[in-house]
């Protein structure tokens, strides 16, 4: 143990276990027995022993968690159906999965059960019945095979240590003296200062005794094999979490040369630093060999759950290195007679050739294969080649491997689909053995390679199809702040049917419109974009959130497809913060108000869209404050299989009430929560309303058709601009008015209106009529064109010009500027409210 109390506080406990463990990692002060038991996936060991009577089993010891936890009695009779009493009886180990536990209703973990996994097994020596050993665990599939053997090893030294105690009873602590029975080790290592917790056992199997010990992970290593060293640095100072095991020698202080095993894991310590937890024993205890059968087992169980081509390279190139102990392995793709490496082990550019390093791209280097000819021959022959100490290499390969090089081509459909690299520095002699495991590493490697390939290029097309379909960014608002979010499903092709979108309408008008379109496929993604498109189009056109709604709806019908949709759509008058909500079957939209409190916005519903043709959508008015925020989210967010929508809704409001919003960025990503649930692709659309920082006076005229017209209009404007004191502009808003009410009344029939809008520093002018065609300008203008030119004249005098359209025609607006004045006293209230003049002066 270390020595100085700084070292051991370096150690602490952790805080979280990894995915699929029964409990928490174990910590430096945790007992040598729940740190071994928890590597084979046990979470509690009880041992019972024959009572008084002889006619039950009483516990007599436990390690890990406690029985009563897991339901575990202090007695089991043995004429019962328990699990323990079944073995005793038998004498042959009982293991049950959670399926067939559920069956058990005595001497086990009482229901509703997590996937629990157990096991009883007998213990006994030379004919005599000592008791009963029952493990409990986690894992759906029950204990694994490899988990078992070690179990009933453990039990045999557990049965050794009852046997060799006296008649008073059970030796104390037998558990834990079957472990140190067995020669199990074990650690807790801290990479980040080297400080390392050994207990007596490992410190025995390395050949360290206790007063040469400095608690320091230097003093481990420098017993092992040299060559071995290396495998042990890749896993003793490892760059990710997860589980590792290898197998490794050591010299003894005698000379003797002892092979040991070393499983452990990374998890994260109660400050964040990762810490090393693992068990170390004579090999054949966990693990039933070092052949190459096993080997080649694990592997291909490792590359069955690898999908990506980062993933395939990772499994390979671990297992090599450490089955190997290699000091160098580099994997790489086969593309277009160019090399693509996608994993350098180890990833400093300064352990490769120095032409490697001249072609080092963002990450990985991309190099010809015209420039490496020992490569060459060996993928236009698919086999494997090695290469012995001393042999000459172009300067592509120099310094990969001086002691040895091993070519590894992965062939695959005809075809050599990738290639990897195995070096040693110091010589290295190949057997027989290590050929047969390069051959087959090869042959799985490229077929989990090319599966690999065509899952990224399917995520690919995806990700690039989803991309196109949504808005690559969102405008920015006068008066608020939009953000959006979209998670695609955690399962299948990551492509769905939620759509989001922000369209300004006009400068104090926009609509927000969240959807989703039944089902995630690329069928799905199609109707997705179609329905966006249709909905911005029918938006822009200046129909009023209903007509949008029935207008697409009308559309999805039309489209006779199975798929249906819901909507979400809402108009915001920035000015005013007014909103017309339109709801199609979506879930309904949520405000926080400025103090915090939020509310679900009761919105009246209709039918999805695509269900029926003459579906009725009404529009829902709601008043915003300004620092209220608006969220609109797809049900994938709040609805799970083990989430019903009401407990999702009252989720999003606790968090959307705790949010602080001064971020709407973080808001949203707080309201994403935990994406490792999504069963769902998940869209998100956030508003923070602000209200207009200068509020416009308006006011608004019906032009009549009379031949005088237009000089009522010009009379209006300008006692409007005499009341707003802006008389400087007269002159060319007149202008302005003259050639576009004019136009309207000459070029269009129906009525038409004139609007005049005043916001700091620019007039706007608005003409508006019933017809959707917009004002062409001429395309010669000489001496002798008399058409078109005033057309060309309001540009010219305007600031900015042109023609939207709007529900039943268009409208023309025109922006003049005005010199900085102060703020104008005018007779008209200040606000937005629309001074509307119906006779003519």
């Amino acid at each position: 143990m270390p020595r100085d109390a700084s070292a051991r506080a370096g150690l602490s406990q952790p805080g979280t276990a990894e995915a699929g463990d029964t409990g928490s990692p174990p910590g430096p002060e945790t007992p040598v027995s729940v740190r071994a038991l928890t590597f084979v996936g046990a979470a509690l060991a009880v041992l019972y022993v024959p009572g008084p009577a002889s006619d039950d089993l009483r516990s007599a010891d436990t390690a890990g968690c406690a029985p009563a936890e897991y339901g575990l009695p202090e007695h089991v009779p043995l004429s019962g159906g328990s699990p323990a009493a079944q073995a005793f009886r038998a004498s042959h180990p009982v293991w049950l999965t959670p399926a067939t536990l559920a069956s058990y209703s005595e001497g086990c973990p009482p229901p509703p059960r997590a996937p629990t996994s157990l096991g009883a097994l007998p213990l006994g020596a030379e004919g005599r019945q000592l008791g009963c050993l029952v493990v409990v665990g986690g894992g759906e599939n029950g204990f694994e095979a490899e988990q078992q053997r070690f179990l009933e090893r453990y039990a045999e030294a557990v049965a050794g240590v009852l046997e060799a105690g006296t008649g008073g009873g059970p030796p104390p602590a037998p558990l834990t003296s079957a472990l140190r029975r067995m020669r199990v080790g074990s650690f807790v290592l801290v990479p980040e200062t080297g400080v390392i917790d050994a207990d007596e056992t490992l410190r025995e199997l390395v050949g360290i005794r206790p007063d040469e010990f400095d608690g320091k992970a230097d003093s481990l290593l420098a017993h092992a094999m040299p060559e071995d060293v290396h495998a042990l640095m890749s896993v003793l100072e490892p760059q990710t979490f997860g589980r590792r095991e290898l197998d490794f020698r050591v010299r003894c202080p005698t000379g003797e040369m002892r092979w040991l095993s070393l499983r452990c894991r990374v998890a994260a310590g109660a400050d964040d630093r990762p810490q090393v937890l693992g068990v170390v024993t004579a090999a054949p205890v966990l693990h039933p060999s070092s052949d190459g059968v096993s080997q080649i087992r694990r592997l291909t169980a490792a590359l069955d759950k690898a999908t990506t081509v980062r993933d395939v390279s990772h499994v390979v190139v671990t297992a090599l290195r450490e089955h190997l102990s290699a000091d160098r392995v580099a994997f790489a793709e086969l593309q277009h007679e160019r090399l693509q490496v996608t994993l350098l082990d180890p990833p400093q550019s300064a352990a490769w050739p120095q032409t490697w390093r001249l072609q080092w791209r963002s990450e990985w280097p991309d190099a010809p294969l015209s420039g490496l000819p020992t490569l060459q021959m060996a993928l236009r022959d698919g086999r494997t080649d090695l290469w012995p100490a001393g042999t000459a290499f172009e300067p592509g390969l120099d310094g990969i491997g001086p002691g040895g090089l091993a070519v590894l081509p992965l062939p695959a459909r005809g075809r050599v689909a990738g290639v990897c690299l195995i070096g040693w520095d110091r010589p290295h002699e190949f057997v027989p053995e290590e050929r047969s495991l390069l051959t087959a590493t090869a042959s799985l490697a490229a077929q989990a390679l090319t599966r690999a390939h065509a899952y990224d290029a399917e995520q690919e097309l995806a990700t690039m199809l989803q991309r196109s379909l949504l808005p690559r960014r969102l405008p920015e608002l006068p008066g608020g702040i939009a953000v959006a979010r979209y998670l695609p499903a955690r399962r299948g092709l990551q492509v769905g049917g939620d759509w989001y979108d922000v369209i300004a309408l006009s400068e104090d008008r926009v609509a927000l419109v969240i959807g989703d379109v039944q089902g995630h496929s690329a069928a799905a993604a199609t109707i997705m974009g179609q329905m966006r498109t249709a909905v911005r189009a029918y938006a822009v056109e200046g129909h009023p959130p209903d007509v949008v709604v029935s207008h697409a709806n009308r559309l999805l019908v039309g489209m006779e497809t199975d798929l249906f949709a819901t909507c979400c759509y809402a108009e915001l008058n920035m000015d005013e913060g007014d909103v017309l909500f339109v709801r199609a079957g979506h879930v309904a939209p949520l405000l926080r108000h400025p103090g915090g409190r939020t509310e679900e916005v009761e919105v009246e519903g209709g039918l999805p869209l695509g269900i029926s043709m003459e579906a009725d959508f009404p529009m829902t008015a709601v008043a915003l404050a300004p620092g209220t925020m608006l969220a609109l989210v797809t049900d994938g967010l709040i609805e799970a299989a083990d989430l019903s929508l009401d407990e999702g809704m009252r989720r999003m409001r606790a968090t959307l009430a705790a949010a602080d919003p001064s971020d709407p960025a973080q808001v949203a990503d707080d309201l994403l929560g935990d994406s490792g649930r999504r069963e769902d692709d998940v869209a998100l659309l956030l508003l923070r309303y602000d209200g207009m920082k200068t509020r416009p006076i308006r006011s608004g005229w019906v032009v009549w058709r009379l031949p005088d017209a237009v000089m009522h209009a010009r009379r209006f404007t300008a006692r409007t601009l005499r009341r707003w004191k802006v008389e400087e502009a007269t002159d060319a808003v007149l202008l302005v008015v003259s050639e576009l009410v004019t136009n309207a009344l000459v070029h269009t029939q129906g009525p038409v209106r004139l609007d005049l809008m005043l916001r700091e520093d620019r007039v706007r002018v608005c003409v508006s009529d019933s017809s959707p065609r917009a004002p062409a300008k001429p395309v010669i203008v000489d001496w002798e064109s008399t058409g078109g030119r005033g057309l060309l004249l309001v540009e010219a005098m305007s600031e900015s010009f042109g023609t939207v359209p709007v529900a039943g025609g268009k409208q023309v607006c025109s922006e003049i500027a005005v010199p900085r004045r102060e703020p104008a006293s005018v007779d008209a209230e200040p606000g937005a409210r629309t001074d509307t003049d119906h006779d003519v002066p």
